[in-house]
């Protein structure tokens, strides 16, 4: 069974408000890059990933008539995708929502949203830490909570998935270069509480005996910026290692400890004011040690980096055209 994480980017505005494919010669919100080539970029992709399940991040919005789900089972059907249905968790307001496309004849998924408690909320609740010592606990939101899925496989193998988008931690609406720290750190600080959310959520399904799947765009990694040398942890780190027990991820582990080696990455933005490309790890499929001694292969698609992409010209433009980031994949033996 092949699962998958793939950040769309913008696929929103590739359907109308009857949530119908956008498949003409406007532009998409890529740069430059029409609603129809973004839209069969990501058909041909969907198309050679044969995921038996597909975490999309980035969604769809659903408000108004707008439905995440009838959405994407009308792509998965304009490209007669094997995964072609789709199940959501909570509905967000930032019409980037998290979704899971699957294959109904290789697995069932239902939305099972853990119920709350006082010390570990549920997604779509309230999460109070101390962010800053001042010993004022201090109320966390997800922007978009992360998806928690039950799935049963046709062979019987039931596991938990959890799909996630941390929130960016970019400074927004900054004044000036002092602003624009004291936001970034503040912004940084709600990011590392989220993991510490997620991970606390982890922590309760470890001591259940849970197989797990964490899935999704954690928007950081190991050195990734100067504030992990005030933090001290990055999310990834907060989020894999708990007192539940490690999550496995060869990619996370690989970045961990070459941090000044080469390490993978899953994401490609044009950073205007440099004239270059930014490459980060930022994609994951984490998994419980039971799934790990039953996984065959990681891997991230990554047009210019893996052999394969590279060689298949039609892939590896379709990669780049679709979005700025890339599948990875997961195969399991279940």
């Amino acid at each position: 069974m092949r699962l998958a994480t793939y950040n769309v980017a913008w696929f929103n505005a590739l359907f109308d408000d009857d949530n119908n494919l956008l498949m003409d010669g406007g532009w998409s919100a890529r740069h430059n890059i029409t609603r129809a080539q973004q839209t069969e970029a990501l058909g041909l992709v969907f198309q050679r990933l044969e995921a038996d399940a597909v975490l999309v991040v980035e969604a769809p919005d659903s408000s108004g008539r707008r439905h995440t789900v009838a959405a994407l089972e009308q792509f998965a059907e304009r490209f007669g995708l094997r995964a072609r249905s789709a199940v959501m968790g909570f509905v967000n307001e930032t019409q980037q929502e998290l979704a899971l496309l699957y294959d109904p004849d290789a697995l069932s998924a239902r939305h099972a949203p853990r119920p709350g408690d006082a010390t570990v909320p549920r997604f779509d609740g309230t999460f109070e830490i101390d962010l800053d010592v001042d010993a004022t606990r201090d109320q966390v939101r997800f922007s978009k909570p992360p998806l928690e899925l039950e799935l049963e496989t046709a062979a019987g193998t039931r596991f938990h998935l959890i799909g996630a988008h941390l929130k960016s931690k970019a400074p927004h609406g900054a004044r000036n270069a002092a602003h624009a720290m004291k936001l970034a750190i503040a912004n940084r600080r709600k990011q590392l509480a989220q993991a510490i959310w997620l991970r606390a959520r982890i922590d309760q399904l470890l001591a259940e005996d849970r197989s797990l799947v964490v899935l999704g765009d954690l928007n950081d990694g190991p050195g990734l910026d100067e504030f992990e040398g005030l933090f001290g942890r990055s999310s990834i780190e907060i989020v894999m290692d708990g007192a539940g027990g490690a999550l496995f991820d060869p990619h996370a582990r690989q970045a961990l400890t070459a941090r000044l080696g080469a390490a993978p990455t899953s994401a490609r933005f044009w950073i205007k004011q440099e004239k270059r490309f930014l490459q980060a790890l930022l994609d994951y499929v984490m998994v419980t040690p039971d799934l790990k001694d039953r996984a065959a292969a990681w891997r991230i698609w990554h047009p210019l980096d893996d052999p394969d992409c590279w060689a298949d010209a039609a892939l590896r433009e379709a990669l780049v055209t679709a979005s700025d980031h890339f599948p990875v994949t997961l195969d399991l033996d279940i």
